[in-house]
């Protein structure tokens, strides 16, 4: 999954929209900070909460305003030159997370369980991945394996249709291991390339969801020992700093692989993005600033950081 360049300047153009309100946070508190034109240590601590309230996470807080207080303490600084030292500290940073995620053609298919709590955009994320695999030329199947809300199964069917994926699913209730299974079974028959599957994201019962992903991955195993191959964790950036906590939860349930941040243009807190990379070094294939089919792409460190705090 790689970003096309057909498109490039228009994808930048939208992340910059989406992350408009995180940058008008971000650049406004800035602003704000520096008011007096000289970095005093009183104007490090503004800065330095202001870093941390924005979701960026405490320890790029503090080595930001400990690189300035080493280079410009008490010194004339301009808005615009925090800005920048901090769109190149962000693009430090998350350089060695932004990984697109990558389909191993070894495996036929390449399983990929996509997790996540209900309302991240979990479902939507499996419809836009199918169409850019179908993009990239390759045989997609997914499985509606959140059996417990029917809205997800013709939420699911929907997105199957529009992306060319066709879609395993059971009545409402039915036992998410064994559709899993079905369509494991299904997609080896017809040599598909990729299968999608989605599961079910009640986070209020941790047993039970702990207790159904691990029947999951176990059933499947039965079918191919190596599968799943790739498990993604859906991410909420409106949620804020609950993202964390997902992150920590699902990483106990599941060996989560990668990560898909959503709904960027719906928050002032996109800045979590680089809290979550800094906690857990953990790829970061995708992110999405919209509804649209087109609204999902890989993820790139620097566009990323230069829309967090506007610049370019």
């Amino acid at each position: 999954m790689t970003n096309s360049g057909e498109d490039q300047s228009g994808w930048f153009a939208r992340l910059k929209r989406g992350l408009g309100r995180s940058a008008s946070t971000l650049s406004g508190g800035i602003a704000g900070v520096l008011s007096k034109r000289r970095l005093d240590e009183e104007a490090l601590e503004a800065l330095e909460e202001l870093l941390i309230t924005s979701d960026l996470g405490v320890s790029l807080a503090s080595r930001m305003t400990a690189e300035l207080a080493r280079t410009r303490l008490d010194k004339e600084t301009t808005p615009e030159e925090v800005r920048g030292l901090l769109a190149l500290e962000v693009t430090n940073l998350l350089s060695g997370v932004a990984v697109p995620f990558s389909v191993d053609p070894t495996h036929q298919p390449h399983v990929v369980l996509v997790v996540g709590v209900n309302g991240t955009g979990k479902t939507t994320t499996i419809g836009k991945l199918a169409h850019v695999l179908r993009q990239e030329g390759r045989t997609t199947l997914i499985a509606a394996g959140d059996t417990f809300r029917a809205a997800a199964i013709e939420q699911l069917q929907v997105w199957g249709e529009r992306s060319g994926a066709d879609v395993i699913a059971r009545e409402p209730g039915a036992d998410a291991a064994g559709l899993a299974y079905d369509a494991l079974e299904r997609a080896r028959s017809e040599h598909a390339d990729v299968l999608l599957i989605d599961t079910a994201g009640r986070l209020h019962n941790k047993s039970d969801l702990m207790e159904e992903l691990a029947k999951i991955v176990r059933v499947i195993g039965k079918v191919d020992p190596s599968a799943p191959h790739s498990v993604l964790l859906v991410l909420d950036a409106t949620t804020g700093q609950n993202a964390l906590r997902q992150v920590e939860v699902f990483q106990e349930i599941c060996n989560v692989t990668g990560i898909v941040m959503t709904k960027l243009d719906g928050t002032a807190r996109g800045g979590v993005l680089v809290a979550v990379a800094e906690k857990f070094g953990l790829p970061i294939h995708a992110i999405g600033v919209g509804e649209g089919i087109e609204d999902l792409r890989s993820f790139e460190a620097e566009n990323f950081a230069q829309a967090l705090v506007g610049l370019a």
